[in-house]
C-alpha cells in the first residue's frame, strides 16, 4: 500500500505543477502538500532542512520571476511606471485570461498583460510609440524567462519530494 499511496501522491504533486499554466502559486501549493504528507504519514520525518530547501526554492522562484520581468523591462528602456504597468497587466491578464482555452488563457493573459500594461503606462507618461513598444517587449521577454525559471524550480521541488517520499 505504501507504494500505491506514494505513487498517487507524487502524481498529485506533479499535477499541481500544472497549476503554473493557470498562473497559480503551484510551488507554494506543492510545498504545502509535502508538509501535509510529512505531518499525516507516520514515519515521514523530513527534517527542517528539507522544508527550508523547498521553501527556499519557492521563494527564489518568486524573486526570479519578479526580477526577470523588472530587469528585462529596464534593459529595454522601461521606466519605473512602465514596469509597474507590466506587473499590474500581468496580474490582470492572468485573471481575465483564466476562463479561456481550458485555463491556458491565464498563462497567455499574464504574458500579454505584461506587454500591454507596460506599453499603456509608458504611453500615458509621454513616451513615443517606438520607445513604449521596445520597453513592452523587454517586459514580455522578462516575464517569459521568469516564468520558465519558476516552473523549473518547481520541477526541482518535485524531484526533491520524490527522493524523500518514494519508499
Amino acid at each position: 500500500m505504501s507504494y500505491v499511496g506514494a505513487t498517487l501522491f507524487l502524481a498529485l504533486l506533479l499535477a499541481v505543477l500544472g497549476l503554473h499554466v493557470l498562473s497559480l502559486p503551484a510551488n507554494w501549493i506543492l510545498f504545502g502538500l509535502v508538509a501535509l504528507w510529512g505531518w499525516l504519514v507516520p514515519g515521514a520525518r523530513f527534517g527542517w532542512q528539507f522544508y527550508a530547501i523547498l521553501a527556499g526554492l519557492a521563494v527564489v522562484g518568486e524573486v526570479i520571476e519578479f526580477a526577470a520581468q523588472y530587469f528585462g523591462a529596464k534593459k529595454y528602456g522601461a521606466t519605473g511606471k512602465g514596469n509597474l504597468g507590466g506587473m499590474i497587466g500581468a496580474i490582470l491578464g492572468a485573471i481575465l485570461g483564466a476562463p479561456f482555452f481550458f485555463g491556458l488563457g491565464a498563462l497567455l493573459g499574464a504574458v500579454a498583460g505584461a506587454f500591454f500594461g507596460c506599453y499603456f503606462f509608458e504611453r500615458q507618461h509621454g513616451r513615443d510609440k517606438a520607445e513604449a513598444t521596445r520597453a513592452a517587449w523587454g517586459t514580455l521577454y522578462g516575464k517569459v524567462l521568469g516564468m520558465a525559471v519558476k516552473i523549473g524550480l518547481g520541477g526541482a521541488m518535485w524531484i526533491s519530494a520524490v527522493r524523500k517520499i518514494w519508499p
